[in-house]
């Protein structure tokens, strides 16, 4: 039986897994690139609007919070589809559970935005 990499391999075949991962949202996830335009976008306003590095920290992270959310629910998505199409309960319910868990996200990447805007400028 082959051993797992370790050390400098395992990093190496970690960023592998990690890029192909990436492509394939990209790739197959049209919600996954219209996040990453409109996190292509804030990004630079992030250090507009923030009036502190902790701020603009801040105004990033939600950013990325939505991407990871948005892979994770791509994952559940996918390794659903691959049980099978026959409609199921649990199935339905993992993805809407998905779904919700995006668009919690979401709404916690507007509310930070909004009281940082918020505090800039009211």
């Amino acid at each position: 039986m082959k051993s797992a990499p370790s050390g400098l391999r395992r990093l190496q075949a970690a960023t592998v897994y990690s890029l192909r991962g990436l492509r394939a949202a990209w790739a197959g996830e049209a919600a996954f690139r219209q996040e990453c335009v409109v996190g292509a976008i804030l990004v630079p306003a992030a250090f507009v609007l923030a009036e502190t590095l902790a701020q603009a920290a801040l105004l990033l992270a939600v950013v990325v919070l939505v991407l990871i959310v948005e892979l994770l629910n791509s994952a559940v998505e996918a390794a659903v589809d691959r049980i099978g199409e026959a409609r199921h309960e649990l199935s339905a319910r993992a993805k809407d559970m998905g779904s919700a868990a995006v668009f919690v996200s979401l709404l916690v990447c507007l509310a930070t935005w909004a009281l940082v805007a918020a505090n800039r400028f009211l």
